[in-house]
């Protein structure tokens, strides 16, 4: 029998209810210290507090890590939710692997130290910040699929739509970058950092699809 479409998918499984939403909470707050550190970055390089908010996302990551591992136990030793297991678990993975987005492209900015010129500083803000809007509209969606799969959608598009943004801009910036005089590895490696960043909305838009999927098994 299918599940009424406003009922939760936790009824009474509160403790895993509560491992879900701290998920849910270290992957926005990683996109809000991400897009700090891009600021910070911006302004002073590889500074310390750039590196601190690198660490923050690292631990938010490793923490989700530990957190998806103990979901994955509750829901197989406790025999939670198993009409939705596997989906429950598939969303977790996927997710995460936008958390590893973050924390893996903190550590290329950290390692390589890249040089970006004042002029481009402002096109690495907005894109930063449509990447992030996106992340943020995808953790809305995520928990709309716990609690009323009806109220998806309504998140959804705003994914859709902040990686369409990301892609305009990150385009438009690499356009500029190789419309330049600087020399040609340089402009190489901005591209790069570039579409690390951009990546990052590609990635939550695929993770929306996935969702998309999810949510409509759950309505029936």
């Amino acid at each position: 029998m299918a599940l009424p479409k406003a009922i939760s998918i936790f009824r009474r499984t509160r403790a895993l209810e509560g491992e879900i939403d701290e998920f849910m909470d270290n992957l926005a707050q990683s996109a809000m210290a991400f897009k700090r550190a891009v600021e910070i970055f911006l302004v002073d390089g590889r500074s310390e507090e750039f590196e601190e908010k690198r660490a923050q996302v690292n631990n938010l990551e490793s923490r989700s890590d530990d957190l998806r591992r103990s979901i994955e136990r509750k829901l197989y030793t406790q025999t939670l939710i198993p009409e939705s297991r596997g989906d429950v678990l598939g969303l977790l993975e996927n997710l995460d692997s936008v958390l590893n987005n973050f924390e893996g492209t903190l550590w290329g900015f950290s390692i390589e130290n890249p040089d970006i010129p004042e002029e481009y500083h402002a096109d690495f803000k907005v894109l930063t910040e449509q990447v992030t809007a996106a992340v943020d509209a995808l953790v809305l969606a995520s928990r709309a699929f716990f609690r009323n799969a009806d109220m998806v959608g309504d998140h959804m598009h705003k994914v859709m739509f902040y990686e369409k943004e990301a892609d305009k801009v990150s385009t438009k910036l690499k356009r500029r970058v190789f419309d330049s005089g600087i020399d040609l590895a340089h402009k190489w490696h901005l591209r790069h950092f570039v579409e690390l960043i951009d990546n990052i909305a590609d990635r939550s838009e695929d993770v929306a699809d996935r969702l998309a999927i999810y949510a409509i098994k759950r309505r029936f």
